[in-house]
């Protein structure tokens, strides 16, 4: 499909970010995260990796378990816990990890910031989001959304505030495909169309916190009814709580000092990965529709 070849076009930019950073930087993170899920000697394996991380790079699989004091068997059954096919991908894992870069590490800013300084503490917090994400991404239930956006009755895209715009913005994105998009931006409309929703109905809300009270009940309201909820948020929230999909969206910033910036670019993203992925799935009938709609566009 030659309209998504465009995509190509920022493919010089992507690369840069990757080559300087690990695209599974959080990986040495999600191993002491994860530690009170290890058994005891799968516990000897995490505990050896995170003392000797460079070293297993070049360790093979019998010297990592001699030196965990486990069996081979156990260092595969610790990688596939983790998500992994086996130990020649953690090896790939931990030598992104340790290429990532430290100038690309958050900064804050602050009052005695000047004007070009502030700007290129928000681009780095910006670039970092997205490295973050990428090195999450491929955890995240991308085929299971999009499985069920296919079969969808309506798409609704829910937001309150800053996340309001991100889910406008996708409304006007997604509509293209063919498939009815409507978007709900305040407490009123969400609890309304929630009590009324039907089984095909699937939600698509964003919200870094995860925390606001009538946005949960919105959401356990058409969970009732049937319909599906695609949270982008948190992970341990409570919106999370309620979703049948969860994209984990958890950029570093302080909500309380400024306007979310990193969340709104990771959710943008994500949303962008999903609609890409929606019209790839839909094939040549997405693709009409998108040509239909920039036609209509053309001035006569």
């Amino acid at each position: 499909m030659a309209y998504y070849l465009r995509i190509s076009y920022f493919y010089p930019y992507f690369n840069y970010i990757l080559v300087l950073s690990a695209l599974n930087s959080a990986i040495l993170n999600d191993i002491r995260d994860n530690l009170p899920r290890f058994s005891k000697s799968e516990r000897k394996v995490a505990d050896w990796l995170l003392t000797n991380a460079r070293l297993a790079i070049d360790t093979p699989l019998s010297a990592v378990a001699s030196g965990a004091t486990v069996s081979e068997p156990t260092v595969v059954r610790f990688c596939r816990k983790m998500g992994m096919s086996g130990f020649r991908e953690l090896k790939t894992h931990l030598i992104a990890a340790l290429q990532k870069p430290q100038s690309y590490v958050h900064h804050d800013v602050s009052q005695a910031d000047d004007a070009t300084s502030a700007a290129i503490k928000v681009l780095e917090s910006s670039v970092q989001t997205l490295v973050d994400l990428r090195a999450s991404i491929a955890h995240m239930p991308f085929d299971a959304a999009v499985s069920t956006m296919m079969d969808a009755r309506q798409l609704i895209f829910v937001g309150l505030g800053a996340s309001g715009h991100v889910a406008s913005d996708a409304c006007h994105k997604f509509f293209r495909l063919g498939i009815p998009c409507s978007a709900s931006l305040d407490t009123q409309t969400i609890l309304q169309q929630a009590a009324i929703a039907s089984p095909r109905d699937v939600y698509l809300t964003i919200s870094h916190s995860g925390s606001w009270p009538l946005l949960i009940r919105g959401m356990q309201l058409a969970q009732q009814r049937g319909a599906t909820i695609i949270a982008l948020t948190h992970p341990s929230s409570e919106l999370a709580g309620v979703a049948t999909y969860t994209f984990d969206c958890v950029p570093a910033e302080d909500t309380n000092a400024f306007t979310p910036m990193s969340s709104r670019l990771a959710h943008l993203t994500l949303l962008d990965a999903l609609q890409v992925t929606l019209a790839i799935k839909l094939g040549g009938t997405a693709e009409n529709n998108l040509q239909l709609t920039k036609a209509a566009l053309a001035i006569p």
